[in-house]
């Protein structure tokens, strides 16, 4: 998704809430980057749509983005916002 080779590293099990209830939950895949790549590591998952089709995300390292949960934690603050937007 973002043009250049990767490692995997890990899956890490993620449940992302608010207020006790679960907003996503499931495995982030963990992908070191080589260098000159736009970021030293990835954070990728897939999620299922409807019509039964699946979405992948694929996250950056980056300032503020340092983990697979704060990867989640961005893409789940981000689809919130979208959809607050559509609303209007």
């Amino acid at each position: 998704m973002h043009g250049c080779e990767s490692t995997f590293v890990e899956s890490v099990p993620i449940i992302e809430g608010l207020m006790g209830q679960t907003l996503w939950a499931g495995e982030v895949q963990v992908f070191d980057l080589p260098p000159g790549s736009p970021a030293p590591r990835a954070y990728a998952w897939s999620y299922e749509t409807t019509p039964p089709k699946r979405s992948f995300v694929a996250i950056l390292h980056a300032q503020g983005i340092d983990s697979p949960q704060a990867a989640v934690r961005a893409y789940v603050v981000n689809a919130a916002r979208k959809a607050k937007a559509e609303k209007r």
